[in-house]
């Protein structure tokens, strides 16, 4: 099992069942007790468990996301095909806003180099954005939520109600035909419904598990989307996704 699956299969174990010992786990992942230490040494500098002797007990509610720095490490190779496929979709001379996230994130370093003006919603995304010699980096205001760096509050907020987008290219924790496109945070869901209010088009990034989730807070209906990229095969979800409005693009 490749390190990033391991963590994540760690974290997913610790969340489920409150609290493991290092034993069970090493049987659950194949892996030595030895190696297990380490990764939840690794995870609790993360804040996504407290370690105890002989095991660890979880730091994360049911329902919430993993910290960015270990969501960033996973299907990095599917992040990196989604962007590339957005990246497609936008032409040059656009503007364009962007979401915060680690999609989104994969998504501004396939721009870095066009010609085009985008603000980025993430400090994280401003930083991939910054030496682009052709584009022009708008910077919002806001408040950076701690580890994902997204950019949130009245002040992000009025950064994009001031400005008129060709693109909105938006991240989602759940997108459902039926609940819409939804996010675990609150803010963030304020920030995400802005820019989709001050786009012309919108383009949503989702892997395919988010298609069969939804999570706290609703940020649009489906039918607000113009295009959604996924590698999620075609289904009975990206069916209904279909026919709820936007197009779907599988990569």
């Amino acid at each position: 099992m490749a390190d990033s699956a391991r963590l994540k299969r760690i974290t997913e174990a610790v969340r489920d069942a409150g609290r493991v010992g290092v034993a069970e786990l090493a049987a659950l992942t194949g892996a030595s007790e030895m190696t297990i230490r380490r990764d939840l040494e690794a995870l609790a500098a993360q804040g996504v468990l407290e370690r105890y002797r002989g095991g660890a007990r979880s730091l994360l509610l049911r329902g919430t996301e993993p910290p960015f720095a270990l969501r960033a490490q996973e299907g990095l190779e599917v992040k990196r095909r989604i962007a590339a496929e957005v990246a497609g979709l936008i032409a040059d001379g656009e503007s364009v806003v962007l979401d915060s996230g680690t999609t989104c994130l994969e998504v501004a370093r396939a721009l870095a180099h066009r010609r085009l003006t985008v603000m980025p919603l993430s400090l994280h995304a401003v930083n991939a954005l910054t030496d682009g010699p052709h584009l022009t980096l708008l910077v919002p205001g806001g408040r950076p939520r701690p580890g994902e760096l997204a950019l949130t509050g009245p002040l992000a907020e009025a950064s994009l109600t001031a400005l008129r987008f060709d693109t909105a290219v938006i991240g989602c924790c759940g997108l459902t035909a039926e609940d819409g496109l939804t996010a675990f945070d609150l803010d963030d869901a304020a920030v995400k419904r802005t820019a989709i209010g001050c786009a012309r088009r919108v383009i949503a990034v989702a892997e395919a598990g988010k298609l069969s989730r939804t999570a706290l807070a609703h940020v649009a209906p489906a039918c607000a989307l113009h295009a959604v990229v996924t590698d999620a095969a075609p289904d009975d979800r990206t069916d209904r996704l279909t026919a709820a409005g936007p197009t779907v693009r599988t990569v």
